[in-house]
């Protein structure tokens, strides 16, 4: 067979095992993705989850004033299980700070499924953040995020005393610090107490940054199917205060 017949034969041969296996790793990927995907939109376990952004606050914001005045509701978490285990569609996504004195769920006198919570010290939205509430709007079709701060904050407070030494703190803290240290900075131009600044500045600059994130949070804002909030949790009293509505 002469150099050119070789030649042709290779340019219209058809795809090799090894693509065709690539192929159909690849299809089979996108077909188990499908289902996945399928599998979370069927009806909703909890049907009374299903509400707009502007409903979805008031009721969170109710649950608070219950659980600050000391009734809250008696939650039937044993018969929720099975109609849980199959899925979730939580009303609301909270991006709270780790502080163990915060407990979204008590707080806002919620169920089990009702809310999506995400929590680092200093509640900042890094990646992969960002990248759990994508998955509660987009596949959840969660219609709320309260970004929510608290006062005397840990993580706030030592940004202010490592920007104000200047002096990066041991381990892997310097991360939250990188993550605060704008809100913080801005705080130190301001007048009045810097800590409680830099926590309200802080919430606020996570409110616009996820209400900003693309190409999916920006768009559900955009479309009106999610509202960004942002609140102060109070230590003394358990009263949620919204600072930055969306």
């Amino acid at each position: 067979m002469c150099e050119n017949c070789v030649h042709d034969r290779n340019v219209h041969m058809g795809p090799s095992r090894r693509s065709l296996i690539h192929l159909t790793v690849s299809a089979l990927g996108l077909a188990l993705g499908g289902a996945a995907l399928a599998k979370e939109t069927k009806a909703p376990p909890k049907p009374q989850n299903v509400v707009t952004p502007d409903a979805a606050l008031k009721r969170l914001m109710d649950g608070n004033a219950r659980y600050v005045d000391g009734v809250a509701r008696r939650h039937d978490f044993k018969h929720e299980r099975g109609a849980l285990a199959a899925g979730q569609n939580p009303y609301a996504a909270i991006l709270s700070c780790a502080d163990s004195r915060i407990a979204p769920e008590y707080a806002f006198d919620t169920g089990r499924g009702d809310l999506f919570v995400c929590r680092v010290a200093g509640n900042f939205a890094g990646n992969e953040t960002v990248a759990s509430l994508e998955y509660a709007v987009a596949v959840l079709n969660t219609p709320l995020i309260l970004v929510l701060g608290h006062d005397s904050c840990g993580a706030v407070d030592a940004t202010l005393k490592a920007l104000k030494d200047d002096k990066s703190p041991p381990g892997h803290i310097p991360s939250l610090v990188e993550a605060i240290a704008p809100a913080a900075r801005a705080a130190m131009q301001q007048s009045g107490d810097v800590l409680d600044a830099a926590i309200r500045q802080n919430v606020i600059d996570n409110v616009a940054k996820l209400k900003s994130a693309a190409p999916i949070l920006n768009a559900a804002a955009e479309q009106g199917k999610l509202k960004v909030v942002g609140g102060i949790y109070r230590l003394a009293t358990g009263t949620v205060d919204l600072i930055s509505q969306g």
